[in-house]
């Protein structure tokens, strides 16, 4: 397994870590992508344990806590070979108050989730969305509060725009509270919007990007060709109004890019797509997700080798779309030369998964 640092932090993570959306199976998204249970939990951890990928992502809302409460049970007993990732702040309850990052909620939740988790800590907490409700200053004192009593270790957000990641940056700044050093963001062949200015900004603020949906919600799995009809069991089925828009034309184009470059590697389809992400600037983990132990196998042959740049350029030229105003002439337009692209300057450590 690699290791790489959790941004501008002095925290190693694995290039790979597991997506715990699949553990529980309530309600309509997350009972489409899959109903893990303890015992089943417990060998997809034993693998990935065994393969160094320690780094376990969870959240209050899947499966309304089930999928905490599976994680931290499948952990037990070994909980110090674990690191732990969450998120809350999304509605998770009835009253006014379950819902935002007030001091109300975030410790509240925190409490919550160390429960259902079975630990003393947390080592990564994400807000899973911005409140514009709750004052900023109110968000980072409390969060900078929770560290301070150990309770969490790191910071992070997810599904925040670049205004929102930087107002809280500053806020903490000012006040000499514990800043953000990971953005948890959907990133794939299909959906590169992350590029545009959440990475610039990830490279600017020292904010490592731990990636989710790699294979662009299910769409690069290696099932989805041009001129065939979408597999039964696909759980795209289900779950396609839940997930990021892709133009039809754009996907099988990427598709067949991937198909290329898989059959020259000699690897799968998943594999490639997820390689692809690991050579990307800013990028610390990328979350796999599996229902089962080949699906789970097989992403974690994603690691140990790389695309040649030839391949690299294949992807990005299927993959590559537009930004919008104001990001295009950024992007080898007429402000690239004072405005140069992040470059992969985060260290990736090699070390054997022991």
């Amino acid at each position: 397994m690699e290791y790489r640092l959790l941004g501008r932090s002095g925290f190693k993570v694995p290039a790979l870590g597991f997506g715990t959306g699949t553990f529980g199976g309530k309600g309509p998204l997350f009972g489409a992508w899959g109903n893990t249970d303890v015992a089943e939990a417990q060998r997809l951890i034993d693998i990935c344990l065994e393969a160094g990928a320690n780094l376990f992502d969870s959240a209050d809302v899947y499966s309304d806590g089930a999928s905490e409460e599976i994680l931290g049970a499948a952990l037990k007993g070994r909980r110090e070979r674990a690191i732990l990732s969450t998120k809350l702040s999304l509605r998770n309850g009835e009253g006014p108050n379950d819902v935002g990052a007030s001091r109300h909620h975030l410790i509240a939740g925190v409490d919550r989730a160390l429960q259902r988790l079975g630990t003393d800590w947390i080592d990564l907490l994400h807000l899973h969305h911005f409140d514009a409700m709750t004052p900023v200053d109110e968000v980072m004192s409390t969060l900078d509060d929770l560290v301070r009593a150990g309770k969490l270790r790191y910071l992070g957000v997810s599904n925040f725009s670049g205004w929102q990641v930087m107002k809280s940056q500053a806020a903490a700044e000012r006040h000499g509270r514990t800043r953000f050093v990971a953005n948890q963001a959907y990133y794939s062949l299909v959906g590169r919007d992350y590029e545009w200015e959440l990475m610039p900004l990830g490279q600017d603020q020292g904010l490592g990007a731990i990636v989710w949906s790699p294979l662009g919600w299910g769409r690069l799995t290696g099932k989805i060709s041009r001129g065939k009809p979408l597999p039964a069991g696909s759980r795209l089925h289900d779950t396609a109004g839940f997930a990021p828009p892709v133009e039809a034309e754009r996907l099988y184009r990427v598709v067949d890019a991937l198909e290329a470059v898989a059959a020259e590697t000699g690897r799968s389809v998943p594999q490639v797509a997820i390689n692809w992400l690991l050579q990307r600037p800013t990028v610390s983990s990328v979350l796999i997700g599996a229902r089962n132990e080949r699906q789970l196998v097989d992403n974690l042959g994603a690691i140990g080798w790389n695309l040649t740049p030839a391949q690299v350029a294949a992807l990005d030229a299927a993959s590559a779309a537009m930004p919008p105003y104001p990001y295009y002439p950024y992007w080898n337009g007429p402000f690239a030369e004072r405005n140069p692209p992040p470059v992969a300057t985060l260290p990736v450590l090699a070390e054997s998964s022991s």
